[in-house]
């Protein structure tokens, strides 16, 4: 991988792995695979209010009755063999 970027930002970039006491490719590397895994992390992650979250485990432990929409569905569903 390869990278264009202005020689302040490689000098801002450098003078911060020296910092951390690594080379300049093991800091970007590092740095740039710890927001993938955050950014990754954040849209595969669904956060919940406690008030959500209350509503979520209610229905799960008192579910409500089928509607028709739902019963039709499940009599759509193919029968396994």
């Amino acid at each position: 991988m390869s990278l264009r970027i202005r020689p302040e930002q490689k000098a801002l970039l450098a003078r911060a792995a020296a910092l951390k006491q690594t080379d300049l490719t093991t800091f970007v590397t590092r740095s740039a695979l710890r927001e993938a895994e955050a950014v990754v992390k954040a849209a595969e992650c669904v956060s919940l209010s406690e008030r959500d979250s209350l509503l979520v485990l209610d229905l799960l432990e008192n579910p409500p009755p089928a509607n028709a929409r739902l019963r039709a569905a499940i009599a759509d569903m193919p029968k396994p063999a």
